[in-house]
């Protein structure tokens, strides 16, 4: 269906941001304007406190607003990937971004030319600057990693080329490609796409399964050398970038913007890879209840419970997750039914919709989600998750200001698997029916297995394309190919088989243009897990702690954030706990199973 068939009520409403075209071409043109005054402050931002604090509140003044622009591009893009006058809008917003780049690309190096007490001194001259003094010591945090100003300056115009592979992935992944047609559990034939991919993957028809797995990575793998070519440009902009910087890695570059130890990132893949068994015993039961002589990957997907196919509108999901959330209280409740009432949420899978769901920001307004919801719990889930960061988004606007209410992507991940594994126990505790909860147990497993075993695996990936090519290596489709095979037998596990098409799923994973981003999937829903379990389990003062933890923004760094709420990703208990948590579900299963055939 096209976006226009689809009722109003189920679209984001934009106008909160700008309410017409003109509103945005006013707010556009106003940028550009303020744009041509960073040169008066070029050389000067030092020369007193009191220029000091008028230059961070005008540039905090254009940010905020230049933030606005790029969330209201990126909405209108991002309805109708294929929509020109929406390419065109959003190609504008990033050329205005590249030149914000290039204009105040002296700001770091000048600052950095002098030392953190002459800031410290000026804070104690304007007491007004000691709301930026945490952005300023950040900023002396990449003393070492500056370069010179020209030098600076040549970096910046080259944003756009950065970014290249990833827009061109999208437009590739999003609009271009297309994946034919298979037959549905109906035979009717139909149009396969990414948005519904999913939904053939959980089908309990094994051929239905069979044909959309193969006929999906075929269609990717026609295309195999263009995207090698962008996944390599990514992976050597990355590399390139660190090593102009100074950085041992291009690893070490990304975490060390969030203060996060490279130990989290290869213990993390320690740990998953020491705790491969329980995922194997859930293969050999999911096999036995499905009746199989072999389990292809192809079948993971499928529940073991076949008779369940609940589907649920979006009033019967903002219900549901009104239930499920209520042991946080009346308030965060009652804000999660503001995203309802004020329409931050689009619902619309539509044509040409970017893939797969997210939720943005402006500070200036309030947080957006996009989903394509087809009324499945799969979507609930995905709905309540994204409304996990819609929260956290807003108690950090609400409780800080523009230049700390942005937190650390280390801990973005937090809040949305809280919200996912809270109602999956909702789900479990309040059904009576043995099938049912087989098969909640069951979706609750997948989520563990896509969130640790999976994303892991992506972190591991990752590394390990960007230490080749450091090396001199040239990453060709063959090489991604067979690295990404080798990780798929070895986190996959015993009594499964690994079916050759998926060494090109590194092709669909668009988290791969975003600068080892995956791993944080994992680690958060490990401390995901420790803080759900703690609410469930009504520890004293857990929920006021959790919702102070969302409020922090970035005024605390994101391990120390964490603490708050309870979890410290340092000790390695947190992991150890996760996998002891993984291991019941598996084994309540296999009681619940057991009971069967007694």
């Amino acid at each position: 269906m096209k976006r226009c068939d689809y009722k109003e009520n189920l679209k984001w409403d934009t106008k909160a941001l700008y309410k017409d075209s003109k509103a945005f071409e006013d707010a556009y043109k106003e940028l550009q304007t303020m744009l041509e005054k960073y040169e008066f402050y070029e050389g000067h931002i030092l020369d007193s406190a009191q220029s000091l604090y008028e230059f961070l509140e005008f540039d905090m003044k254009f940010s905020r607003n230049m933030e606005q622009l790029i969330v209201y591009a990126q909405l209108k893009n991002d309805e109708d990937t294929s929509n020109s006058e929406f390419q065109t809008l959003y190609g504008r917003v990033m050329v205005l971004v590249e030149q914000y780049h290039v204009r105040c690309a002296f700001v770091v190096p000048e600052l950095l030319k002098s030392k953190i007490e002459v800031i410290t001194k000026y804070i104690k001259e304007e007491p007004r600057l000691k709301e930026y003094e945490r952005s300023l010591k950040e900023i002396f945090k990449y003393q070492k990693h500056t370069l010179s100003s020209n030098e600076e300056k040549v970096l910046s115009t080259l944003t756009g080329a950065f970014m290249f592979p990833n827009e061109v992935y999208s437009l590739l992944t999003d609009t271009d490609l297309k994946f034919g047609k298979v037959r549905d559990d109906t035979g009717k034939l139909v149009e396969l796409t990414e948005k519904n991919y999913r939904l053939f993957s959980k089908s309990d028809n094994r051929n239905v399964r069979k044909t959309s797995f193969k006929k999906l990575y075929q269609t990717y793998a026609n295309f195999k050398n263009t995207y090698a070519a962008l996944l390599s440009s990514e992976v050597k902009n990355n590399n390139k970038q660190a090593t102009l910087r100074k950085y041992p890695s291009a690893l070490n570059a990304s975490l060390y913007a969030f203060d996060i130890p490279d130990e989290v990132y290869t213990t993390l893949i320690k740990e998953v890879r020491a705790n491969i068994a329980p995922l194997s015993r859930y293969w050999k039961l999911k096999r036995e209840a499905l009746g199989l002589e072999k389990l292809h990957l192809y079948d993971t997907g499928a529940s073991i419970v076949k008779d369940i196919k609940k589907k649920y509108s979006v009033e019967d999901a903002q219900k549901l997750i009104q239930e499920s959330l209520s042991l946080l209280g009346d308030k965060y409740v009652s804000d999660i039914n503001k995203a309802f009432k004020e329409h931050w949420i689009d619902f619309c899978p539509n044509d040409a919709k970017r893939n797969g769901g997210y939720c943005t920001c402006s500070y200036n307004v309030h947080p957006y989600i996009l989903l394509s919801y087809n009324e499945d719990l799969e979507n609930v889930s995905t709905l309540i998750h994204e409304l996990g960061h819609a929260m956290h988004y807003y108690y950090a606007q609400t409780n800080q200001k523009y230049q700390d209410y942005g937190y650390s992507i280390f801990v973005a991940e937090v809040a949305s698997q809280v919200n996912q594994i809270l109602l999956s126990k909702y789900l479990i505790n309040n059904t009576k029916d043995k099938e049912e909860k087989k098969y909640l147990i069951d979706d609750l497993i997948q989520d563990f297995k896509a969130a640790v075993y999976r994303q892991t695996m992506f972190a591991e990936f990752e590394k390990e394309i960007h230490e080749y090519e450091a090396k001199g290596g040239v990453l060709t489709n063959e090489v991604m190919n067979d690295m990404y095979y080798k990780l798929n037998k070895h986190y996959f596990g015993k009594n499964i088989t690994i079916d050759k098409e998926i060494q090109y799923e590194w092709m669909r994973i668009p988290h791969f243009y975003m600068n080892f981003y995956v791993y944080q999937y994992a680690t958060s829903y490990m401390a995901a897990i420790k803080i759900a379990m703690d609410i469930l389990n009504k520890k004293d003062g857990i929920v006021e702690k959790y919702l102070e933890f969302l409020s922090l923004g970035s005024t605390k760094d994101p391990i120390s954030s964490l603490k708050v709420a309870g979890v410290d990703m340092l000790d390695g208990k947190t992991m150890k706990e996760a996998f002891t948590y993984f291991d019941d579900l598996v084994t309540g299963l296999e009681s619940l199973e057991q009971e069967g055939e007694d």
